[in-house]
């Protein structure tokens, strides 16, 4: 931890061994500007609508230039009038960290609806109060949070079945698997003798950078970096040598 420590800005950092049950915290409960971490419980809102037969993986959007926002993901660069489905949405939310997907997303699930979800699993510091580069909101005080802690203990009941149910919970181990975005925690666990498979999501902004996920090698853990008023490419080289000591140890 000293060298989390040593980090200019906040932090939040929680590491759990899955089989033996070792747990590393470090500022877990500080609740952070979420950026695009939110997304995962977006995610698992929208999985709860579609066990309860509330919305369908088949439902289709139509997506148009107005409702467009700025990247990450890719429909913000694709001619309006592409129809896409929900499974479509939700998949570039997690692998391309899409934000117009987010946004329709919120739309159909409604605000209100995801907060509920977000208590009923026992994130204590995790709240969703505006949707994806909502300008207005932001000048008004409206942002969204989560920590280290609400994070892990997210990833967790998806690693043990049991956020919203074990099918969707093996679903969106799956969708979290298909990440796209790799630089962080898989910067040295992603070819070579260290090639292992992770489930994870980032988040970035204007000195944010995080990445929380679940490593599957021989011995499984979480781990996640929250960062806030941090340098990124200092941060971010911190994840990566951590990710990688850390997996050497439990190999």
């Amino acid at each position: 931890m000293e060298r989390l420590s040593r980090i200019d800005g906040k932090v939040g950092f929680y590491y759990k061994n899955l089989v033996t049950g070792e747990v590393v915290k470090y500022n877990e409960k500080e609740p952070m500007l979420a950026a695009s971490l939110i997304k995962l419980t977006v995610l698992g809102e929208v999985f709860r609508g579609i066990e309860n037969g509330e919305i369908s993986e088949n439902e289709v959007f139509t997506t148009r230039d107005e409702d467009k926002v700025p990247s990450c993901g890719a429909l913000n660069y694709m001619d309006q009038g592409l129809k896409v489905t929900l499974k479509d949405l939700y998949t570039l939310m997690i692998i391309l960290s899409d934000n117009y997907a987010t946004n329709i997303l919120i739309d159909r699930c409604k605000i209100e609806n995801i907060n509920d979800f977000i208590k009923e699993n026992g994130l204590k510091n995790t709240v969703l109060k505006r949707k994806m580069f909502d300008s207005v909101g932001a000048s008004n005080g409206l942002e969204n949070y989560t920590s280290a802690e609400d994070m892990a203990l997210l990833l967790e009941k998806i690693y043990n079945g049991t956020l919203v149910s074990k099918k969707a919970s093996a679903k969106m181990l799956e969708v979290l698997k298909n990440q796209r975005l790799n630089g962080k925690i898989p910067f040295f666990l992603s070819s070579g003798e260290n090639k292992v498979q992770i489930a994870h999501k980032t988040g970035e902004d204007t000195n944010i950078t995080h990445d929380v996920g679940i490593v599957l090698g021989k011995e499984p853990f979480i781990i996640c970096f929250l960062g806030n008023e941090v340098n990124v490419p200092e941060f971010e080289r911190v994840m990566q040598d951590m990710s990688l000591e850390i997996y050497k140890r439990n190999k």
